[in-house]
């Protein structure tokens, strides 16, 4: 009995611990960017596109496209970041334990 109330408060102990990191993620933030930093977007810890900044000179009217293919681009590499930035942050929690969505 006493085992299962010790193991109780580490597991409340544990997931205090994560909220308190998911909540500290939210305010870190990351940036990619693409065609050679033509098009850089930061992120959010929690995959919030925050900002998207896009230099004059890719922006040409004849060529929409590869300016989406740009901003997709570094959209992509951001959210990889956040992902990365996650687990890093987060996965000190989750190791060894199959937990859906984390």
């Amino acid at each position: 009995m006493k085992n299962q109330q010790n193991m109780m408060k580490q597991m409340q102990k544990m997931q205090k611990q994560m909220q308190k990191a998911q909540e500290e993620l939210k305010e870190k933030t990351v940036e990619a960017t693409s065609g050679g930093g033509a098009v850089k977007v930061t992120a959010a810890g929690d995959k919030r596109i925050v900002d998207v900044e896009i230099d004059q000179d890719v922006v040409d009217p004849e060529d929409v496209e590869m300016l989406q293919d740009l901003i997709l681009a570094a959209m992509n590499e951001a959210l990889k970041k956040v992902d990365e930035l996650t687990e890093q942050d987060l996965g000190k929690f989750t190791k060894g334990m199959n937990i859906p969505g984390m």
